[in-house]
């Protein structure tokens, strides 16, 4: 995917509910504009790569991009998991990811069990793929220490050097 690495932001809207609740695996869901705004290589499947809410911390994550065959969806949908324990919810805060890496297609599973595991197993590749030193370097990419945080925006590294005022670059 040429389209990798891949930054954006958005403020953290209400995703489905399922991600705590269901399978306990909590989510920050973007918004549709930004969804909407993806490379058409960014194909639905699940990454890896890092995170930060608001001025805070970058962390691993791992995101689902698709429909979540799962539960079936009829909406395509943005669903990054930072792994990171948070003390509270952070909706309305602005998310700001860089997608490093594919793990995985979109698939279902035949139950909710196994749903959850192949969850875990991405979140434990993520780990091991983000300490390789070209991906750990992206954690301190000046994207997460841009002063342009508070504007929603989504752009690929390959227009990161065009518009270094856009997204931080």
């Amino acid at each position: 995917m040429k389209s990798l690495p891949y930054f954006c932001r958005g403020e953290v809207v209400r995703g489905f509910g399922r991600g705590s609740k269901e399978l306990g695996i909590p989510t920050a869901n973007f918004p549709d504009s930004v969804v909407d705004n993806l490379p058409a290589d960014i194909s639905t499947g699940i990454y890896y790569g890092w995170a930060c809410i608001g001025n805070g911390d970058v962390y691993k994550m791992v995101m689902s991009i698709g429909w979540n065959p799962y539960y079936k969806n009829t909406k395509k949908s943005m669903e990054a998991h930072v792994i990171h324990k948070f003390k509270e919810d952070f909706y309305g805060e602005i998310l700001s990811v860089v997608l490093v890496g594919y793990i995985r297609s979109e698939k279902s599973f035949p139950s909710l069990e196994d749903l959850i595991a192949a969850i875990n197993n991405d979140i434990e590749e993520a780990k091991v793929m983000l300490e390789l030193p070209e991906h750990r370097k992206l954690k301190d990419d000046n994207f997460f220490t841009s002063t342009t945080k508070s504007s929603p925006v989504s752009s690929s590294s390959t227009a990161s050097t065009s518009q270094s005022i856009i997204n931080g670059h």
